[in-house]
């Protein structure tokens, strides 16, 4: 295949080049190549689902502090792949057909593993290509994701920030002037958009992730504490306890710790009246109705969709509830710790308190 594509296609600075597939990218590793090889290059490497966990913008199921253990090999307690994980690589062939339906646009496989022809840490696994219908060349990177049917708001618009980063990434390693990502939202829903390259947003991205893997991979100085909710997750797991062992910080730095702590409780408890306040008005105006608007548009809403009140509607409707009582099994965990005490131990999570009586 001889032939230029005509949708111009980019290197790191910004230039116009005339390369097939990936103008800025070489294949590092081929679909199919040994699983523990496939690890080995993940590892030596930012991929595109490192990007917005190293910039805090991954959720509450990745971190940069989970990106450091990974890319050093580190295996986290309970880490395990997910029923939802599996569902999602399993369903991947199916978005990206579907894509291909609603859009138009043909579709095709990418090789494998991809890397930066100048920076050899920038890697990429593309889900699909997609292809110019009139000469059948790769013109971009398709991203496919299954999504929660609670998440539909987050794609009407534009694509939420996580997949967008991967997204830019890709253009960066690969040199595309675009991507496309599809989400299919709630089994049912499929969800595509189109993003353009942004030079200057690429440039931030890739100068941000290359200090990050060079202070923290090539020269291995964990990343600082951040306040992500995975952080705290993954800080609950990442040593197996030794109750008998203690930590010793200096007094100044304890003091500092506990003082900041202290100062931020109480601007979380005043801050929560206040929220509670502002959220009580608005309960107000909704009174009996579950939307509220300025025009066409919703202000808020206040529905009867939370949680149900089972022991209230036990108390009211006792006759009734007794029709719906179900037996559940459940695990008996008093049992369990009783006659497994280390075992029950090895599954605790680990609480952080921190005692009133000044030190």
């Amino acid at each position: 295949m001889t032939a230029v594509l005509e949708t111009p296609l980019f290197n790191l600075a910004g230039e116009t080049v005339e390369r097939l597939d990936a103008p800025t990218a070489r294949l590092l590793l081929p679909n199919g190549a040994p699983e523990e090889e496939w690890h080995a290059v993940r590892r030596s490497g930012i991929g595109g689902s490192d990007v917005a966990a190293i910039l805090g913008l991954a959720g509450k199921y990745n971190s940069p502090r989970r990106v450091f253990e990974a890319k050093h090999g580190r295996k986290v307690a309970g880490d395990v792949d997910t029923e939802y994980a599996e569902v999602g690589r399993e369903i991947e062939d199916f978005i990206a057909r579907l894509f291909a339906k609603r859009s138009g646009l043909p579709i095709g496989m990418p090789p494998g593993t991809l890397v930066h022809v100048e920076h050899s840490w920038m890697r990429a696994n593309v889900d699909r290509y997609v292809l110019d219908p009139a000469t059948g060349l790769v013109v971009a990177p398709l991203e496919c994701k299954n999504r929660s049917e609670f998440q539909i708001d987050d794609w009407e618009d534009g694509v939420p920030d996580g997949p967008a980063l991967q997204s830019y990434w890709y253009m960066a390693v690969g040199g595309w002037s675009h991507a496309w990502v599809a989400a299919l939202v709630g089994g049912n829903k499929l969800r595509y958009h189109r993003l353009e390259r942004d030079q200057e947003l690429i440039g931030d991205i890739v100068e941000h992730c290359g200090r990050w893997f060079q202070r923290h991979v090539v020269e291995g100085f964990p990343p600082p504490p951040d306040g992500l909710e995975d952080t705290k997750n993954l800080l609950g797991r990442l040593w197996k306890v030794k109750p008998d062992d203690i930590a010793e910080v200096d007094m100044a730095k304890a003091k500092a710790l506990r003082a900041r702590r202290a100062e931020l409780k109480e601007k979380e408890k005043a801050l929560g009246a206040e929220l509670a306040a502002v959220e009580n008005e608005m309960r107000l105006v909704a009174g009996a109705a579950e939307t509220v608007k300025v025009g066409k548009s919703v202000a808020w809403t206040w529905k009867a969709n939370g949680t149900f009140a089972g022991s209230r509607f036990a108390k009211e409707h006792p006759e009734l509830a007794a029709e719906y009582v179900r037996t559940v099994e459940e695990l008996d965990v008093d049992r369990l710790k009783v006659e497994q005490p280390e075992l029950y131990a090895a599954y605790r999570a680990r609480t952080l308190r921190v005692p009133t009586k000044e030190i």
